[in-house]
């Protein structure tokens, strides 16, 4: 992969989060609970941090995003995309984040697996990793909140 490839490989990426902090950005504003608005933001204020460190390492020259592993609770697997509406329920709101960040890794990996370049294909997984982390997150925060009184 040269490095106009691997440039644009790592803009596309780029443009994903910006487009992932605009639907927090925009929800917040939607929804009319605080909490919600407030998460909603921090998730917004995630994504721009994605950003940066993309940014950043692309200037580094580095060339392969080195992410450890992180569980996958398969979460987003067993529930559905729930639509953004202003009376959303925090629970469906995190879900919808959930499968957000399930639909990025997905996109990844699918790249990952149809690269014929190793270098690409590498830099997608680190890049799915990346998603895979999010999703792991947000999928603690949905156990803790959806099923509390299991605890």
């Amino acid at each position: 992969m040269d490095k106009h490839e691997f440039k644009s490989v790592i803009e596309f990426a780029v443009n994903n989060e910006v487009e992932a902090y605009e639907f927090y950005r925009d929800a917040a504003i939607k929804v009319k609970d605080h909490h919600l608005k407030k998460t909603f933001e921090e998730l917004a204020e995630e994504e721009l941090n994605h950003k940066r460190f993309l940014e950043d390492f692309l200037k580094s020259g580095a060339k392969e995003i080195r992410i450890d592993e992180t569980s996958d609770y398969k979460l987003a697997e067993t529930i559905d995309k729930p639509k953004l509406t202003v009376e959303i329920q925090f629970t469906d709101a995190i879900a919808l984040a959930i499968k957000n960040e399930e639909e990025a890794m997905d996109m990844y990996k699918n790249l990952s697996e149809i690269s014929l370049d190793d270098e690409q294909k590498k830099l997608f997984i680190g890049l799915m990793k990346m998603e895979q982390m999010h999703k792991t997150r947000l999928e603690d925060v949905y156990v803790n909140i959806a099923y509390n009184e299991v605890w």
